[in-house]
């Protein structure tokens, strides 16, 4: 019975959570509140998605991989970052994302080039989010929840992105273990929608295909609810500390 709670409760935290912090707000509900949270999360959004971006071309290049194009909105400032790393283009046609890398058929350099972003969800959105909702004013609680959000919740927002090409490195490894003859790029893509579309279209396509996906997108969610849990780790690790040192 315990792991059936516990199997519940890693489910339903990230919801519970973001409901904690927003009834926290409500209680001096107004619209300069409401103002608090859209502006905070603006401003973290602004400055979170080129930093998620670069982190993915840190990923590779930390792990012994090459880096030779990452595109970022010019919004989000990328003319300033193009002065600043070689690799850094501007324009993109998503919010940013790294088109030229070479991981040199290292899967572990794969997986750090798509997860290192998400080290942020781990050690500052989702602790952020939980102390939001014991911030000592209003205005604080919403302030920290709007800037929390962008962060603490990426890993979800990412589900048919990053999330769902490190499932499909997993699961087409996996398969390849079995089959050395499978294409491991097959299932790979840092876009669902867009893979799903190209598959359609080939003449080779089967049910495996479908099949490959969707067990691809469900490791991934997975590897989400298990990336948010280690944030409440973490936030749980900061509360504790805080306690034994008053």
């Amino acid at each position: 019975m315990a792991y059936v709670y516990r199997f519940v409760d890693i489910i339903t935290r990230p919801v519970r959570d973001y409901m904690d912090a927003l009834q926290a707000c409500m209680r001096g509900a107004s619209l300069a509140y409401a103002a608090l949270i859209a502006v905070g999360f603006a401003l973290s959004w602004w400055v979170y998605v080129p930093i998620h971006e670069l982190c993915h071309a840190w990923g590779c290049l930390l792990t012994g991989g090459d880096v030779t194009r990452l595109e970022i909105d010019w919004i989000y400032g990328a003319p300033l970052l193009a002065r600043m790393f070689p690799y850094v283009t501007v324009g993109s046609e998503y919010a940013g994302q790294l088109t030229g890398f070479d991981t040199h058929g290292n899967d572990l350099c794969y997986l750090a080039t798509d997860f290192l972003p998400f080290v942020l969800t781990i050690f500052v959105g989702v602790p952020l989010l939980r102390a939001s909702a014991h911030a000592r004013t209003v205005g604080q609680r919403c302030l920290l929840l709007g800037v929390a959000l962008p962060i603490a919740y990426a890993p979800f927002v990412s589900l048919t992105g990053d999330y769902y090409e490190m499932g499909s490195i997993v699961v087409s490894r996996a398969i390849a273990s079995h089959d050395p003859t499978f294409p491991l790029a097959r299932w790979r893509s840092d876009d669902i929608f867009k893979l799903g579309g190209e598959l359609a279209t080939q003449p080779d396509a089967t049910v495996a295909d479908a099949m490959g996906v969707t067990a691809s997108f469900l490791v991934g969610l997975v590897l989400a609810l298990a990336t948010y849990w280690l944030g409440v780790m973490v936030a749980d690790l900061i509360v504790r500390h805080d306690a034994a040192s008053r």
